[in-house]
């Protein structure tokens, strides 16, 4: 196990060497992980990982690397989406007043998205193309 003894720097040598538990952070999504972590902040993180996958890694680092503010981030979670464009669209037709079929074409959707996430009362987490995570600000 890496942490206890590490062949880590010494390939093809057999020299083994001490390195702290965090030397190995494959499967941590890119999250950033102190060399000095405790091993408990490296299991809820793992945990953590495990249960949300690469969302709840770019959540981690969104929120600088705080593992409490991206866990109380799913309480806002608006959904997944195409685009902010099409996450405007629907909360739009789903509480504001009715667009006649005259003029929806002239809606700009994308914009209105767009002024959402910069008015601060979205936040997005792009993971792919036409996958857009939204979160309330709250």
């Amino acid at each position: 196990m890496c942490g206890e003894t590490c062949k880590h720097g010494s390939e093809g040598t057999g020299r083994r060497q001490r390195r702290p538990v965090t030397r190995h952070h494959e499967g941590f999504e890119g999250c950033r992980i102190s060399e000095w972590a405790s091993f408990d902040t490296v299991c809820e993180l793992a945990d953590f990982i495990e249960q949300h996958g690469r969302l709840g890694a770019r959540l981690y680092g969104h929120f600088e690397d705080s593992l409490d503010e991206a866990r109380a981030a799913f309480d806002s979670h608006a959904g997944e989406f195409r685009s902010l464009g099409d996450f405007a669209e629907e909360i739009m037709r789903e509480t504001g007043p009715e667009i006649p079929d005259a003029l929806q074409y002239y809606v700009d959707w994308e914009s209105m998205g767009r002024d959402l996430e910069l008015n601060g009362d979205v936040f997005t987490i792009t993971l792919g193309f036409d996958e857009v995570h939204v979160f309330w600000n709250r």
